[in-house]
C-alpha cells in the first residue's frame, strides 16, 4: 500500500490475548506506532533482526482512513474509514518489553508490517466485528479469533486515536491480535530461520511469509 503517513497499532485488545501476556485488560486503548519503513507486500519474507531471539506473529485487522479525522465521534467513527486490509503485526518481544519500556522498539523493525493483499473497501464489509481470523505456522494452526471479541471496537479506535493525533487519508491502524501467539505459549515459541506464517481475515485476503536470517 502506497502513500502511508501514520502505522498506529492498538495492543491488548482482545481479552484473552492480554491474559497470555500477563498483563490486565487495558480501560483505554493502548496506543503505539510501527515504522511505516516496515511495511512490506502481504508475501515478502520476514526479516529476523540482528541478535533477536524472540520474534513473534500477530494477525490483526487493518483499518485504512479515508478522510482526515479529527475530534470524530465513535457514532461517526466508520465514515471516515476507507477500508480494512489484513495485517501481520510482527513483534520482537525482547526488543518490545525488556528493552527500556518503549513498545515501539520490538514493532517496527524492518518486514514487520505485512500489509494486504487487499484494501476492501468499507461498504463491501457489513459489520467488521464480526471477522473470523487465523494465523498457521508450518501448517499447524496457532491462532483462531474474531474481531467480534475485541475489547474497543473499529468504530472506538477511529474516534479515540482522533483526540490525540489528526488521522489522515492513508493513515493506517491495526487493531491488536487474538490469543495464540508465540509469547503465550509454554514455553514460549518464537520464529527462527525457515518458518513459515500463513494467515488471514474473512473478506480480506491471505498472507504468507517465510522468516530468513538478518542481512544489511
Amino acid at each position: 500500500m502506497a502513500n502511508v503517513g501514520k502505522f498506529i497499532a492498538i495492543g491488548l485488545n482482545y481479552a484473552d490475548h492480554a491474559a497470555e501476556s500477563g498483563l490486565p485488560v487495558p480501560k483505554e486503548p493502548v496506543v503505539f506506532t510501527k515504522a511505516n519503513s516496515c511495511i512490506q507486500g502481504p508475501n515478502d519474507p520476514v526479516m529476523l533482526p540482528k541478535g533477536s531471539v524472540k520474534t513473534d506473529w500477530e494477525v490483526e485487522l487493518g483499518v485504512v482512513i479515508g478522510t482526515r479525522a479529527r475530534y470524530v465521534s465513535q457514532k461517526n467513527a466508520l465514515d471516515y474509514v476507507a477500508g480494512y486490509c489484513t495485517i501481520n503485526d510482527i513483534s520482537e518481544r525482547e526488543y518490545q518489553i525488556e528493552r527500556g519500556g518503549t513498545w515501539d522498539k520490538g514493532k517496527g523493525c524492518d518486514t514487520f508490517g505485512p500489509l494486504g493483499p487487499w484494501l476492501v473497501t468499507r461498504d463491501e464489509i457489513e459489520n467488521p466485528q464480526k471477522l473470523s481470523m487465523w494465523l498457521d505456522l508450518n501448517g499447524q494452526r496457532v491462532q483462531t479469533g474474531s474481531t467480534k471479541t475485541m475489547i474497543f471496537s473499529v468504530a472506538k479506535i477511529v474516534s479515540y486515536v482522533s483526540q490525540f493525533m489528526t488521522l489522515m487519508p492513508g493513515d493506517v491502524i491495526t487493531t491488536g491480535t487474538p490469543p495464540g501467539v508465540g509469547m503465550g505459549m509454554k514455553p514460549p515459541l518464537y520464529l527462527k530461520k525457515g518458518d513459515v506464517m500463513t494467515l488471514g481475515i474473512e473478506g480480506l485476503g491471505e498472507q504468507r511469509q517465510e522468516v530468513i536470517p538478518f542481512k544489511l
